[in-house]
């Protein structure tokens, strides 16, 4: 009877807790509010190529319907001339495909790649009814860069924020549970790796190779991971002399197994309180590498970059404005959010 009842009571304790966690969490409504904000308009980027792009959503064409922000067709099959992709901007083409059909354009017929040579005003042109944030100094619309760099901040924050993590709280939960020759080795590696500039280490690399999407995230990945050291390693120090770790130690229980099942359940509370300020410190991150130059290539759609297109074009105030907004509103969301999961998984705080 005993054994049915236990259980039981494990398991609507560990219900109660979760139900108090999201009731802190929903209580502090700054933090909840912000939470669907940023989910809203991250979903709203994810589908930037519908919203923003140089390429019709849908053409119609003798009869047949196609999806050219998806896939690529040639001009010849609009009875074009050319073997090559169809430059749906092109008048001739546009004439073509309207004598038997028809164009659905996206609400922005500009992605962020795409140079306005039709602006008429000299680059970056102020905004407009064409434009609605104006162009940036090489005439690109800078509504598209920032929609499309937005959902790059975050992307790129997210999978390097995902991965420090699992580094982290992996190299962590060594430390922590080995302890002694283990712990003690570790800790002055960690101690001669944080020593190491990473800024240096960053220009050095931008100066021999061309520094991509993978290899910046990578070598970010290097010195990033050591935030979640300290917490994980805590937790795993005062968790392995429990008296049920000891027990299942005793039994003969792997390591592996105890670590994952019995402790690392606690050390991921402060693992998840941490990662929405993680998030932010990789968007900022990536933000000021952009903005110094040492970041993502030109061809980006970079929130710093365009940062830095405003401090170069000061007679283009829309330039910094729309820049500094972006950034300022998604750090602001992710730090409100971050105080809310704080809230949510703080054992004293309370529901009054």
């Amino acid at each position: 009877m005993s054994d049915v009842i236990l259980p039981e009571k494990k398991k609507r304790k560990r219900s109660d807790i979760q139900r108090r966690r999201l009731q802190n969490f929903r209580a502090n409504r700054r933090g909840f509010w912000s939470l669907w904000i940023f989910l809203g308009i991250f979903t709203l980027t994810l589908f930037a190529e519908l919203i923003a792009n140089d390429k019709p959503v849908f053409v119609s064409f003798d009869g047949g319907l196609y999806m050219p922000v998806f896939k690529t067709y040639t001009e010849v099959e609009f009875g074009g001339d050319f073997p090559t992709e169809a430059d749906y901007r092109d008048p001739y083409v546009s004439e073509l495909i309207e004598a038997k059909g028809w164009i659905l354009w996206p609400l922005v017929p500009f992605s962020f790649n795409t140079i306005d040579t039709d602006a008429g005003v000299p680059a970056p042109a102020p905004p407009s009814a064409r434009h609605w944030l104006g162009t940036d100094d090489q005439h690109r619309d800078v509504f598209a860069r920032v929609l499309y760099g937005f959902r790059l901040s975050v992307v790129f924050g997210l999978t390097l924020t995902l991965a420090s993590c699992f580094v982290g709280v992996a190299a962590g939960a060594v430390q922590g549970y080995f302890g002694g020759l283990t712990d003690l080795i570790f800790q002055r590696f960690i101690e001669i790796w944080t020593s190491i500039p990473s800024l240096y280490v960053l220009i050095i690399v931008a100066a021999m190779i061309k520094p991509t999407f993978t290899i910046l995230l990578g070598i970010l990945l290097l010195f990033s991971w050591i935030a979640l050291v300290g917490v994980v390693r805590a937790e795993f120090l005062r968790g392995r002399n429990f008296d049920y770790v000891m027990a299942a130690r005793a039994l003969g229980v792997s390591n592996v197994t105890i670590m994952a099942k019995h402790i690392l359940p606690n050390a991921m509370v402060a693992t998840i309180t941490f990662m929405p300020f993680l998030l932010n410190g990789s968007i900022s991150t990536l933000t000021s590498l952009d903005f110094l130059g040492f970041g993502l290539p030109p061809d980006y759609p970079s929130l710093g970059e365009l940062l830095r297109q405003g401090k170069n074009n000061l007679q283009a105030p829309w330039l910094g404005i729309s820049s500094f907004l972006t950034i300022a509103l998604l750090l602001s969301l992710l730090i409100f959010v971050g105080e809310a999961v704080r809230d949510a998984f703080d054992p004293r705080k309370a529901i009054a």
